[in-house]
């Protein structure tokens, strides 16, 4: 199986409820609403008519968190919602056509892409936050990055009314790198359709990593947000992975024996685990663990009493925790996130990323470590 970034998402009958607080109004947009908008490029069909778009608003009035207190998320454009019809026509036709093609349909709005239910399920969460903790900051910010020049703007932001999506943040960047605003902004977490610059925000030490998402997608929790990540190279650093690659399972399995009580070094993507922790803590400090808006997932080949409670003590000792580990010992992954139906998973290897899309799951690759450099065969890896 091959994948693009971003693949076509099959169309279901309804969105996942708003928050009400966090909602324009009380209309849900259906995934066949922007039917029409993506089947031809220059199409002339008119679409469906939307939903009546209302003002934003959260109890008590607009609340924007101070950009250091917030939980800041960035997605692109491409990855929030299904623009492929437009990248074409930028890739065959050029800028000038594509900005053209922009203004002239943007009243039409575009489709959910692979991150719009994350993004739904991080507004629930901060509906909760809310009730709460009416005065805190804490909360979860998303910002639209992208490429886009400023003309676009109308069309996004027509689209995030149509979904009702609470986005207020915005950095369109006219074709040049976000990266430097991705600092500015405080960015806990970066999701993007291009890999390259996924590779560049993590070079600058940003969480990052580029979307995926099939045709088969399953439905995912309305009420709570469920986030899966890998362990080597994605929660931890790629060390024990570099064992497997250079010497083998066996030598492997040594190495993290004799290793048992030695921390593992600190991978991309732990300092976002460590920020959702802080929220969920939140929640238990009301008395809601067992009844929290956000569940966390360690999904890895490792096997656990071979290797696995390296990975644990480690966890331990940063003080953080994962709600659920799954020790696979190098079994396909895809069936257990089926299983899960997390709003993103996270992991290091393609082909563990194209195994969950096969199972419907949202994935997303961490283009990061040694096994960027050693493609996975299809063969039996525990040391993962």
């Amino acid at each position: 199986m091959s994948l693009d970034p971003v693949q076509v998402m099959k169309r279901q009958d309804s969105l996942p409820k708003a928050c009400p607080t966090a909602s324009n109004g009380d209309s849900k947009a259906s995934w066949d609403d922007s039917k029409d908008i993506h089947e031809n490029v220059g199409s002339t069909k008119k679409p469906k008519p939307g939903p009546v778009r209302r003002a934003r608003k959260v109890e008590g009035g607009i609340f924007f968190p101070k950009p250091e207190n917030a939980v800041t998320i960035a997605v692109s454009s491409r990855v929030l919602f299904h623009t492929e019809i437009e990248q074409k026509v930028f890739e065959q036709k050029g800028i000038e056509e594509y900005l053209r093609y922009q203004v002239e349909h943007e009243n039409e709005p575009f489709a959910p892409g692979p991150a719009f239910p994350l993004v739904k399920a991080l507004e629930t969460v901060n509906c909760h936050l809310r009730e709460l903790y009416p005065e805190s900051e804490e909360l979860f910010d998303i910002v639209l990055v992208t490429y886009n020049h400023a003309n676009v703007g109308i069309r996004l932001i027509n689209t995030i009314n149509y979904h009702n999506l609470f986005i207020e943040r915005f950095c369109m960047t006219g074709g040049s790198s976000p990266i430097g605003y991705l600092k500015a902004l405080h960015t806990n977490l970066y999701l993007s359709a291009d890999t390259e610059k996924v590779q560049e925000a993590l070079a600058e030490g940003i969480a990052a990593a580029t979307m995926f998402m099939s045709e088969k997608q399953t439905e995912v929790s309305e009420t709570q947000l469920r986030v899966a990540f890998d362990g080597d190279a994605v929660l931890f650093s790629d060390e024990s992975e570099r064992i497997f690659k250079a010497h083998g399972l066996d030598k492997f399995f040594e190495h993290e024996r004799e290793n048992e009580n030695t921390l593992l070094d600190h991978g991309p993507l732990k300092g976002f685990l460590e920020v959702l922790g802080k929220i969920q803590k939140k929640f238990y400090a009301k008395g809601q663990r067992l009844h929290c808006p956000i569940r966390t997932y360690l999904v890895t080949s490792r096997s656990a009493a071979s290797s696995g409670i390296r990975a644990l003590k480690t966890l331990r000792a940063w003080g953080l925790e994962t709600d659920e580990a799954l020790f696979l010992a190098g079994a396909p992954k895809g069936p257990m996130l089926e299983k899960i139906r997390p709003h993103i998973y996270f992991d290091d290897q393609m082909f563990h990323v194209e195994g969950a899309v096969e199972m419907g799951a949202i994935a997303a690759h961490v283009p990061y470590g040694i096994a960027q450099k050693y493609p996975h065969k299809k063969s039996s890896n525990t040391g993962k």
